[in-house]
């Protein structure tokens, strides 16, 4: 017979939301971005900036809803990530969490787009 008298295992965040609002962010965040930061960035690299000028011509009349939606967008990724890892700090041996590969995926495009957020609001 079962011990019903046990607390349900917390209840895992999805994975999905915290990876698609980090994307949308880096999307965001590589917009506001394009017209004045990376290209110096890109140049600097040695590399062709051309393909960024439609980028930054389409984002530069939008920079600030583009910058609010950004770190909104990337704040919701992280506190869903700040809640997976919680939860799986809280996992049992024998239990189901995400993978830690794809936590460190999404933590990385979190650092990313902050990274962009932050250079397309210093070099605008």
């Amino acid at each position: 017979m079962p011990d019903d008298s046990l607390p349900p295992p917390p209840k895992m965040p999805s994975a999905k939301g915290a990876a698609l609002l980090t994307i949308g962010g880096v999307a965001a965040a590589f917009g506001l971005a394009s017209c004045c930061a990376l290209p110096l960035l890109f140049a600097g690299l040695g590399m062709g900036t051309a393909w960024l000028g439609w980028v930054g011509l389409m984002a530069a009349p939008h920079r600030t809803p583009i910058m609010i939606i950004s770190a909104v967008l990337l704040a919701g990724g992280a506190a869903l990530l700040w809640r997976q890892q919680r939860v799986v700090a809280s996992c049992g041996p024998d239990t189901v969490c995400a993978p830690p590969a794809f936590r460190m995926l999404t933590l990385m495009g979190l650092l990313m787009g902050a990274g962009l957020l932050w250079a397309g609001y210093t070099y605008a």
